[in-house]
């Protein structure tokens, strides 16, 4: 409802705007993208936005009559597919380059605007807007009344998802014997009588699960072998009488979204020997870094791509590497600390 408050809003404004002057007036509704070109999910996801745009041609349509001023434009697109959208500061960022583009002098905000899903995310894009030279305002429409949902609804693939995680994760740690079977499931039942209406900010899918399970199967060789080579490598520096150590702290900007990705690729860089990760903040990781090689390796993006490959499939896996990218050059930040005291926030 308040989309369609907003849209007529914006409307008023234009054509007002338009017939109390002679200049030509520019009115852009537009939908930021909540997903990516090669997300799994973009199509349907683009579908939808695209959906919206076509009803909010309808709606043009009965708020300007059948004649609007001949100094009015109306333009309506999706903005921000092709880049990766996490922070309120991306959302901004992409909303600011579409203003410059079209030389756009002021934004109206839906007031239910939250592409952050479960957190507010209207106030700090506010914020963010302000660094540029344009006016920000929130349309002054009604919202309706909703109580804050402590739980979100707990569906047939949550639970299943859960269950089944809960229950491997207990016969991984048993002893496998009959009665292990028995509480594991008992366990895993609970846990999910639990946690199903909490769990997840979107809604599991059993069609692309058993997908990423299956690359996920591939991937863990690969983490192994990476883990092998660097602990040969760190072996090597460690026993080599000039210790030929040179630590820095590096940050990667890494082209994955959601949490399951970013989790899995800052702990595999945790396990590799040689890199530690430091910190994490949306896409860019704060990364320790022992040795030159073991940088060379990290920009080289061998880990991130068999990430991006677990998570989003093949075509992801062939998004240009950090070095490709511009990363892993002179923006490296030095570190004068021998041997830093760090912890692995993830």
């Amino acid at each position: 409802m308040t989309v369609r408050n907003t849209v007529a809003y914006a409307v008023e404004q234009a054509e007002s705007a338009a017939r109390e002057g002679q200049q030509q007036i520019s009115l852009h509704l537009v939908a930021v993208a909540s997903t990516r070109a090669v997300d799994p999910d973009a199509q349907t996801e683009l579908g939808q936005a695209k959906d919206l745009l076509d009803r909010i041609e309808v709606w043009l349509d009965e708020d300007l009559g059948t004649a609007p001023p001949s100094n009015l434009d109306v333009e309506l697109g999706v903005i921000g597919a092709d880049r990766y959208l996490f922070s309120p500061g991306d959302y901004a960022d992409a909303i600011l380059a579409y203003a410059d583009e079209h030389s756009i002098e002021r934004v109206v905000l839906d007031p239910e605007f939250n592409p952050g899903g479960t957190t507010p995310m209207l106030r700090p894009l506010e914020v963010e807007l302000v660094r540029g030279d344009i006016e920000v305002e929130t349309a002054p429409v009604e919202r309706p009344a909703r109580s804050t949902a402590l739980a979100r609804a707990a569906t047939l693939p949550k639970y299943l998802t859960i269950f089944a995680a809960s229950y491997l994760f207990y016969m991984l740690l048993s002893s496998y014997k009959p009665l292990d079977f028995l509480t594991g499931a008992i366990t895993a039942t609970i846990v999910t009588a639990l946690l199903a209406p909490i769990a997840f900010s979107r809604q599991p899918s059993l069609t692309r699960a058993p997908r990423q399970l299956a690359r996920l199967a591939i991937y863990v060789p690969y983490l192994l072998k990476e883990i092998a080579v660097a602990n040969l490598e760190i072996a090597y520096v460690v026993l080599h009488p000039s210790l030929p150590i040179d630590p820095e702290m590096v940050e990667l900007e890494a082209a994955i979204w959601g949490d399951g990705a970013v989790t899995t690729l800052a702990n595999s860089i945790t396990l590799t020997p040689g890199t530690l990760t430091v910190s994490v903040s949306e896409q860019a990781f704060d990364i320790h870094s022992l040795t030159g090689s073991s940088r060379e390796d990290l920009f080289d993006g061998g880990l991130e791509r068999a990430v991006r490959f677990v998570f989003y499939g093949r075509e992801a896996a062939a998004i240009p590497s950090p070095r490709e990218r511009g990363q892993g050059g002179d923006g490296a930040v030095e570190s004068d600390i021998g041997d830093p005291e760090v912890a692995d926030d993830d």
